[in-house]
């Protein structure tokens, strides 16, 4: 690429992630620390992929979501998912009119921009491949009729980690349809302390400000196509997900009698995506090893399978992660 081209892509990169900072900062005046969280919410949000998000419950999950979505001025949506829930009452339903003698249809809360899918592990198979179906069409069909969804459009599902009773776990090929499974952790001492000020009021709640609207959001994510990827960084993400499938291949001998499988091609993809979103959440036109390498955890981490063996020595799939990432050799 010559470098004047760099220039322009520079340029705007410059005045389309503009917003980000201040988008950050007003989401971070409603929200104490997750920081992490936040940051990979607009991921997937610029990278046009679903998150799935798990932590315990009171992690301000819920509170970070609709913040994002009030930032971004977009449509919202909280389903809870629980055992009775059926697809209809997510996707939507024919409704017979008796006086008319013909049906019309009513949309579910699935119609909106942003989808926060509350304990998408309490609900049945039938209805997780329901939303996971209209996550990877962008389209959801009710009666014959086929209804296109708004972009942006954009799932946040969450799961309690705990082996909790009555939990369905969502089978491999629907937790690899999610771009990035992101471990929300527990505040410091210090957030959890202004959380105590902030939040031990009754009756107040602070609105959150509209800093983008969706459109720039859509247009934003055309311009991480332009972003700059050197082919050793594209080499480097085939190294990693490749090392998931074949260790012995690059000295992870180790690693061989740990994994079930490895992660599928939409790792690579994936990695790739998250990447340049990462680059472009620091204002820059090119993607570095490093922005690869912050968010491999995020990305692979729910694409592997580990055996019984990974499972007796206590060894996680993010442990299995880090290995690869201390191996493989950086461009």
């Amino acid at each position: 690429m010559a470098h004047f081209d760099l220039a322009v892509v520079n340029d705007r990169i410059a005045k389309e992630s503009a917003f980000v900072d201040e988008l950050l900062g007003e989401i971070g005046r409603v929200v104490v620390g997750q920081k992490y969280m936040i940051e990979r919410l607009l991921i997937g949000l610029l990278g046009d992929g679903h998150v799935l998000l798990e932590g315990v419950p009171g992690l301000a999950k819920t509170l970070t979501v609709s913040s994002l979505a009030q930032a971004i001025n977009a449509q919202f949506q909280r389903i809870q998912f629980t055992p009775d829930l059926l697809p209809a009452d997510l996707l939507g339903t024919l409704i017979f009119n008796q006086r008319e003698g013909s049906f019309s249809i009513k949309k579910g809360p699935i119609f909106s921009n942003i989808i926060l899918a509350d304990e998408i592990n309490r609900s049945p198979a039938k209805v997780q491949s329901a939303l996971l179906e209209s996550m990877q069409e962008r389209q959801v069909t009710i009666g014959e009729t086929t209804f296109k969804l708004e972009e942006p459009f954009l799932v946040l599902a969450t799961q309690n980690p705990i082996e909790q009773e009555g939990t369905y776990p969502l089978p491999e090929a629907q937790v690899d349809r999610f771009m990035l499974k992101i471990k929300v952790g527990y505040p410091t001492r210090d957030e959890e302390l202004e959380i105590m000020r902030r939040m031990a009021r009754t009756g107040e709640k602070q609105a959150v400000r509209t800093i983008v609207q969706p459109q720039q959001i859509i247009s934003a994510r055309r311009v991480l196509n332009e972003l700059y990827i050197d082919e050793r960084v594209e080499k480097y993400i085939v190294d990693l997900v490749m090392a998931t499938r074949n260790p012995g291949e690059f000295k992870l001998e180790s690693l061989e009698p740990l994994i079930e499988y490895g992660a599928s091609p939409r790792a690579t993809i994936n990695l790739n995506l998250a990447a340049r979103a990462h680059a472009f959440l620091q204002h820059r036109a090119y993607v570095t090893p490093e922005d690869v390498r912050s968010i491999a955890s995020d990305v692979m981490r729910h694409r592997i399978a580990p055996t019984y063996e990974a499972e007796a020595e206590e060894v996680t799939n993010e442990d299995i992660v880090q290995r690869v990432l201390e191996v493989v050799e950086v461009p």
